[in-house]
This record gives C-alpha cells, structure tokens and sequence, in this order.
C-alpha cells in the first residue's frame, strides 16, 4: 500500500456544533478542499492524491532550494528526501483540518508544512553521520573588535564569567543543549533526534539554562545585554 493509499484513511474529528473553527471567512476553493478532505470514498481519496501532489511540488520546490548547501547528495536522495517530506506532511494536514482557521488560502496552509518537513529532513540529512560538537568551537566568536578600552574590559570579564557560569551553574544536560543549540549551531530537530526528545522539552532547557545565567550574572552586576550589542 503505498503513502497515500495509507493516509488516506486518516480522518480527523469533527468539530462540535456551534464551535468556531476558522478566524475569517473561508474562500470558495478552501471550503471545497475541506469538505472533499472530510468526505468518504472516491471523493475523499482523490482530495487526498490532490492534496500530495501538491505537497511533492512543494517539498521538490524546498529541496532544489536547499540543493547547493548539500553538494554530497545525489539526486535520487534528494528524491527520497522529498517523497518522505511530501508524506509526512500529509499526515499532519490530514490530523489537523480542525486546525485551519482560515487565515490564508487553504492550499498556502498546507504549502507551509511540505516546506518546513523537507527543511528538517535536510537538515538531518546534513548532520547524519557527523558528530555534534557538545563545546564551545570557540569563545571568540562572543567577542568584538574595535571596542572602548572599558566596553572591551566589562565584555572580557563577562565571557569569563559567563564560561565559568555555563560549567558551574547548569546541569550537565542545560549545558550539553546550550552549547549545541546556542553556540555551536546544532538545528534543534537534529539535536531532538539524537538525545531522543523533543524540540519543545529542549526549548525548555535551553530557557531554563538561560534563566539561569541571566541570574547569575545579573547578582554580578553584569548582563547578557553587552554581548547581545556587540556581537
């Protein structure tokens, strides 16, 4: 059974009588492609086809986009890439009609998710096989040049304390998802995939060891605000 013959059966939950879905007046062709969605049979699968092909366009379209910062890939891997990108986000059109609130047309809601599903997959695919780095590659990248002598020295005795802070003040996994998201670039998706979690629980972490500096540098009468600045 191939992906869209399986997504196919997918059905989502009406909404309840009286319930607003949608925050603006739904365009003609909107309100045929949900009730097509919504509806049983030759009807409902044919939307469903319709509706993957449009998200392939759309995923090749991000894919070929992305293409010269992945030169190691072939042709057929970016394909694949597509394909899966295409059938994920159908899934998650399909699970999420009660969603659509009407904002845009339809077809540019769905769009967003093909774009954003291949974006990931891309970005995994980058990263596969490489090792993330869990140090700082480097402090300088923190620091400026051409400074005032006294902005140079509060922005030197801040990275100092800062270093200090990131070792001494947060947990072992705060400073492993610091150091990979904040300071060395890790896409988040990539990050969530190998230390098995997800990108909302390492949002959390990341907000939780910031807090944490902010506070510890704030009782040292110093604040993120210089590098922020400066860099």
């Amino acid at each position: 059974m191939n992906a869209v013959a399986t997504v196919a059966k997918v059905r989502t939950v009406s909404p309840a009588a009286g319930e607003a879905t949608a925050t603006a007046p739904l365009d003609g062709a909107s309100r045929q492609w949900l009730a097509q969605l919504r509806s049983e049979g030759a009807e409902h699968d044919e939307a469903v086809a319709r509706l993957h092909a449009l998200l392939l366009r759309a995923a090749r379209y991000e894919v070929a986009r992305r293409r010269p910062t992945l030169p190691h890939l072939r042709g057929n891997d970016l394909d694949d890439i597509a394909m899966q990108a295409a059938d994920d986000a159908l899934m998650s059109v399909l699970t999420r009609l009660d969603a659509f609130r009407g904002l845009s047309r339809f077809t540019t809601w769905a769009y967003k998710f093909a774009l954003l599903e291949a974006a990931v997959k891309l970005r995994r695919r980058a990263w596969q096989g490489r090792e993330l780095p869990l140090e700082p590659e480097s402090w300088s990248l923190f620091s400026s040049a051409g400074l005032e002598p006294d902005t140079e020295a509060e922005q030197s005795e801040l990275l100092q304390t800062l270093q200090t802070a990131i070792n001494d003040v947060l947990t072992p996994h705060q400073r492993r998802v610091l150091v990979a998201l904040a300071l060395n670039g890790v896409p988040i998706d990539v990050l969530a995939e190998r230390l098995n979690t997800t990108r909302g629980a390492l949002y959390k972490t990341l907000h939780d060891a910031r807090r944490k500096l902010r506070k510890h540098l704030d009782e040292r009468g110093l604040s993120l605000d210089l590098l922020e600045e400066t860099t």
